[in-house]
């Protein structure tokens, strides 16, 4: 007869003093994601409920009461801090006028004044902008800008002339483009207009232990690299960002290159060193370098990327840079994980993901 082990009793006083003195640590360290769980805690000499990272001083331990939710905490007699907001209803409301102001932003053919956003918010400017930064990233005024390089870029794709395209997506004129392509489309104007027509684009190929394995690069530098998918399924990805580039098989001119992703992903020791041709927001770059800024071997949540750039709520925002990533690997946009530790989704399969970090962990030893 099989005998199954025990199942641990969660209310054993010896277990429940082990969460507790995690929680209080947590509490110490105003970590708000701490590794002992989700929960809240209560100060009974004030009579509120705050989470682990609330700005306040701490409170004494033996004033501390501890929660799994707001619903018990409220149970208990206790009401929210309005410093850390524990139940999130601030924050929803926050939430709720930035997003009324990117929509006031989307739908405006110029771009509205800092001013303007702020007072239909019913905000201080200088509250206002604070708000506008830590839930989206970016400024009003950089969410505007790439506003307006959407709207180019849609109309060039759609085959409108230069001098239409500029004018009907807010731009006074065309020199304003043409300043900084790289920064307003990554092309210039023409080349995104002919869908990267008139740009080559050399590739390689090659097997690696995770799949066939393609990289691109123009002569900026590498602008795609992706695995685990056949062949065709790669060039597939490539034009469908450069519908219109001449794609040219050139092992020779990439075979260094290709080595040495190659070789990262038979035995990685470092960080993956090449020259690229990012081409993306401003938002966009801001999380990719801080990508290329992970240690090797280590591993952040999209919170923790969030913070990392100077905006901790636009943790979606963060997700989306990361799955616009198309240069896997340099750009280890791999190491980013579920604030729990869980292997979130990754474009090459959450196997791989998995296997890459293994060995990235290994490797450090």
């Amino acid at each position: 007869m099989t005998h199954m082990a025990p199942i641990p009793d969660l209310h054993h006083p010896v277990l429940l003093d082990a969460l507790d003195a995690a929680r209080w640590e947590a509490v110490l360290a105003r970590d708000p994601q701490p590794a002992c769980g989700p929960f809240l805690y209560a100060v009974t000499t004030q009579g509120v409920f705050c989470r682990p990272g609330c700005p306040a001083r701490p409170p004494l331990r033996r004033n501390a009461r501890f929660y799994a939710d707001a619903a018990a905490a409220e149970a208990a007699g206790f009401r929210a801090c309005k410093r850390c907001d524990p139940k999130g209803e601030r924050a929803g409301l926050h939430a709720a006028a930035i997003q009324a102001a990117c929509d006031l932003i989307e739908r405006s053919e110029t771009i509205p004044s800092l001013a303007a956003l702020a007072d239909r918010a019913g905000y201080a400017r200088h509250h206002f902008l604070r708000l506008f930064k830590e839930i989206t990233g970016v400024t009003p005024r950089s969410f505007a800008e790439s506003v307006r390089a959407r709207r180019l870029q849609a109309a060039l794709q759609a085959g409108d002339r230069v001098a239409e395209a500029v004018a009907g997506a807010g731009y006074g004129s065309e020199s304003r483009v043409y300043e900084a392509p790289g920064r307003v489309l990554g092309m210039t104007p023409g080349a995104a207009r002919r869908g990267g027509a008139g740009e080559t684009i050399r590739t390689a190929t090659a097997e690696s232990p995770l799949g066939p394995l393609m990289v691109g690069a123009t002569a900026s530098g590498v602008c795609f690299i992706g695995f685990a998918e056949d062949v065709a399924a790669l060039e597939g990805d490539l034009r469908h960002r450069f519908p219109q580039a001449r794609i040219e098989p050139a092992p020779a001119a990439l075979a260094g290159t290709i080595r040495q992703v190659v070789a990262f992903l038979e035995e990685p020791k470092a960080a993956l060193a090449l020259p690229l041709d990012l081409r993306g927001t401003a938002f966009q770059r801001r999380v990719w370098e801080a990508l290329q800024a992970i240690p090797f071997g280590e591993t952040r949540s999209y919170g923790e990327m969030a913070v990392a750039i100077g905006a901790p709520r636009a943790v979606r925002a963060v997700a989306r840079a990361c799955a616009q990533n198309h240069v896997s690997l340099a750009v280890p946009c791999h190491r980013v994980v579920g604030k729990d530790g869980d292997l979130t989704g990754y474009r090459w399969g959450v196997p791989r993901k998995r296997a890459l970090l293994a060995k990235e962990r290994a490797a450090k030893g």
